[in-house]
């Protein structure tokens, strides 16, 4: 179970997960939290680069250590991080933010977090696991390539009509580890999303809509049904229902990103 949460915070790292990962390696007990301004090499999914624009968004990662866990409940706990942020968000601010599958979370269409899941094992089983989680916050504008489908808190605050308010970094991070806190002790008791489910689909972007799945391979239309206790993701295919593994494969709505 995850109990005590330490946050330390420095104005400038490379990347807070590998931070993380140089504290597990020597022996730093789960929990730890750190926290950046800015990464000057931070990561996302599939090797991509990820922004963190000095004190305009969240950079910040989580070591766990997770006792005798099965390799393939390790996905499900980027799962359940996209679940904390939803609800920090939400619960801060009143932003309803859905989750784009796996771990996008949407307002109005367009992302705002990013999430990385890595781990290391040693002797055959998982040694430690971090969980990497960025957000914007203060952004007003993005590049190019990415402002058809990128947002913070303050703009859609701004949206929304509330011009006067604005996101707060120090608080929505704390927010966003507690939240992880309750879904993941919920998690961890069964490896499963069994207890979390439910949640997770009432806040699923797309659910009961047409989708497009992109794999290396192929792309074709299905209907996004929910997920499965592993937090995969359920489509229906000419009548038919699939399974849709996290890894390289992306979920785009017909229309547009989502």
């Amino acid at each position: 179970m995850l109990d005590n949460i330490r946050l330390e915070y420095y104005d400038s790292v490379d990347s807070t997960n590998d931070r993380i990962k140089e504290r597990a390696r020597a022996g730093e007990g789960q929990g730890l939290v750190i926290s950046a301004g800015t990464q000057t090499a931070g990561k996302g999914r599939i090797g991509r680069k990820w922004e963190s624009p000095k004190h305009d968004s969240i950079a910040t990662s989580m070591l766990l250590t997770p006792a005798d866990i099965s390799l393939d409940a390790i996905p499900t706990i980027t799962v359940v991080a996209a679940m904390a942020v939803r609800d920090a968000i939400h619960r801060l601010y009143g932003l309803d933010g859905k989750i784009k599958w796996p771990n996008d979370i949407v307002l109005d269409g367009k992302k705002i977090c990013g999430i990385l899941t890595e781990m290391e094992m040693r002797e055959g089983s998982v040694w430690y696991v971090v969980v990497g989680i960025g957000v914007n916050v203060h952004n007003k504008s993005f590049d190019e390539e990415i402002a058809f489908k990128a947002t913070s808190v303050d703009l859609e605050l701004i949206k929304a009509g509330r011009d006067t308010e604005t996101g707060h970094r120090n608080e929505l991070t704390k927010a966003i580890w507690e939240s992880f806190k309750k879904y993941y002790n919920i998690f961890i008791t069964t490896q499963d999303m069994s207890g979390l489910k439910e949640e997770y689909e009432r806040n699923l972007a797309n659910l009961g809509e047409r989708v497009r799945i992109e794999a290396q391979e192929n792309s074709y239309e299905a209907i996004a049904k929910g997920i499965n206790v592993k937090g995969e993701l359920l489509v229906e295919v000419e009548g038919k229902e699939q399974i849709i593994r996290t890894g390289e494969v992306s979920v785009r709505g017909i229309y547009g990103y989502v």
